[in-house]
């Protein structure tokens, strides 16, 4: 059977080759049926609950292990017409399609949060099932990112009590019992199905190829060696067609190869890897690709070196065979250049690795450094006017006449104010470009706050501008905008009573806005 499995996969691999040549067309090929939807989406009135809807979520199927921000949008839109037409099973539906695709891109907490905010109280039983089921993946996720010795065991214990509780509420069909049976232990009497079998019975029960892959992967956890390879290079092959984008098998199967000594094959899959993981916009995954891919990178550098080794040795020993001399020299040489060739291909791939990883790690300090230092100097530099003016009036009492007017008439607090208000809008909106936009969708219509041409922010928006920025405390708010306490409790009581999510909610909605907006 082993030898079997061998020529099955050597097969599989030279086909997902083949595949990879072919991706381009079969991202195509889903841009077209996405554009499809789409046209069909504008096509129908708004006032049509259930055909929207039923496209929204084709929409969002297409999008979930396509494109990231995209599918967020997706799963926006699911949930906010299902709560202007008070749909309930379909609004528990959207939060969960949002909780999954969060999941799966490593936003771990806004997964969590999307999941509190699903109304629990009498599910249908086949929908506490999905609930559960997905709060125990979530919890499997985090504790498998965390990977630690106290909370990641913590999160696993959770994930098996969701599991187990989710089993218990419905029978599982035909196809789940068969999945189920790879994970049983082997006993006297009853020995779990092959690979082989699962390969079969896969192809023959006229599964979507995303269908395939997705099982595929799962089972390969319950197997080990040849195995697993079979089943991890089918679930890549299928996710290729499919032009899946958030996908695990292909980095699985990086990291078997990895195991075999396939170095050369397990660079091409982890490269692919990190492709998809940019192209998706997973963070967890390609944090994982990125303590991989230079392992096997370094390996290969060792191999080619050893290749290097051995052929000065030969070079060495048929140096004195005056016959086989001149013939050797030419396969040195040519071996030589294919071996540099190959350094160079790969050392160029790791730069570019190490730049993208420069550029990702300098942006996000840029960002980070930025709004830190600008508060810092900001509100120093209001301090230290404010310092200069209460010594101006000291001297004013102690009849130093001359030496306040000095130091006054240099001195425009409300100008120096208003400058850093200015200054803080525009540092704010290059962050956040479509902030007023998003903030006005909290708001009912009659009552959004419209910039008017050439305004920054009005002093409403500037105080949720900071509370966006992680500036919570309602007394550092009223420091940095030069208002009292009580108006700025003024300002944000008188927003969230015209918001049309519950009060309580709204700060929360403010901090979900994203630094770029991919409507």
């Amino acid at each position: 059977m082993g030898y079997s499995n061998n020529i099955k996969v050597d097969s599989l691999w030279k086909v997902l080759k083949a595949e990879l040549k072919k991706e381009n067309s079969y991202i195509k090929r889903k841009e077209q049926k996405i554009q499809a939807i789409r046209q069909q989406l504008v096509e129908t009135p708004a006032k049509e609950f259930n055909p929207r809807f039923k496209l929204l979520s084709d929409l969002f199927n297409e999008y979930s292990a396509f494109r990231f921000d995209s599918a967020i949008t997706s799963a926006h839109r699911m949930i906010a017409i299902s709560q202007k037409f008070n749909k309930k099973k379909q609004l528990i539906k959207s939060q969960m399609s949002l909780a999954t695709v969060l999941m799966k891109s490593g936003f771990y907490k806004e997964a969590f949060d999307a999941m509190a905010t699903i109304d629990t109280n009498r599910m249908l039983k086949q929908t506490r099932y999905e609930y559960l089921l997905l709060r125990g993946f979530l919890h499997a996720e985090i504790g498998s990112f965390n990977n630690d010795a106290y909370y990641a065991k913590q999160y696993h214990l959770a994930s098996k009590t969701d599991f187990k509780n989710a089993g218990q509420l419905i029978n599982p069909d035909e196809m789940e019992k068969t999945i189920s049976l790879a994970f049983l232990p082997d006993s006297g009497s009853r020995k779990k199905p092959t690979a082989g079998f699962y390969y079969n019975y896969l192809l023959s029960h006229k599964l979507t190829e995303h269908q395939i892959a997705i099982v595929a992967t799962r089972i390969s956890h319950a197997y080990a060696k040849d195995d697993k390879l079979l089943l991890v290079t089918l679930a890549a092959i299928n996710d290729i067609r499919s032009a899946t984008k958030e996908t695990f098998a292909i980095f699985l199967l990086g990291q078997e190869l990895f195991q075999h000594n396939r170095n050369n094959d397990a660079y091409i899959c982890m490269q692919e890897a990190l492709g998809n993981a940019a192209f998706y916009g997973t963070r967890n995954r390609a944090a994982q690709i990125e303590s991989v891919l230079p392992l096997i990178a370094s390996r290969l550098i060792e191999e080619k070196q050893h290749e290097k080794d051995m052929l000065w040795i030969g070079f060495v020993i048929f140096m004195f065979v005056a016959i086989v001399l001149v013939f050797q020299l030419v396969i040195f040489r040519k071996q030589m250049i294919r071996i540099k060739t190959n350094e160079q291909v790969i050392q160029q791939k790791n730069k570019e690795l190490e730049d993208a990883n420069g550029r990702l790690w300098e942006s996000s300090r840029i960002k980070e450094e930025l709004i830190g230092l600008f508060f810092k100097t900001c509100s120093s530099y209001i301090e230290t006017l404010d310092k200069v003016k209460r010594k101006a009036q000291h001297n004013i009492k102690i009849g130093k006449y001359q030496d306040a007017n000095i130091v006054l008439g240099n001195v425009h607090i409300q100008t120096e104010k208003n400058q850093l208000y200015s200054t803080l809008d525009r540092v704010f909106l290059t962050l956040f470009p479509n902030f007023v936009a998003s903030f006005n969708s909290l708001l009912k219509q009659e009552d959004q706050l419209w910039l008017k041409e050439g305004e920054l922010l009005t002093a409403t928006l500037r105080i949720f501008a900071l509370i966006r920025l992680g500036i919570t405390d309602i007394e550092t708010i009223a420091k940095i905008l030069g208002y009292t306490v009580n108006t700025v409790y003024t300002y944000k009581a008188r927003i969230k009573g015209k918001a049309v999510v519950p009060p309580e909610l709204f700060e929360q909605k403010i901090m979900e806005i994203k630094f770029t907006d991919n409507h």
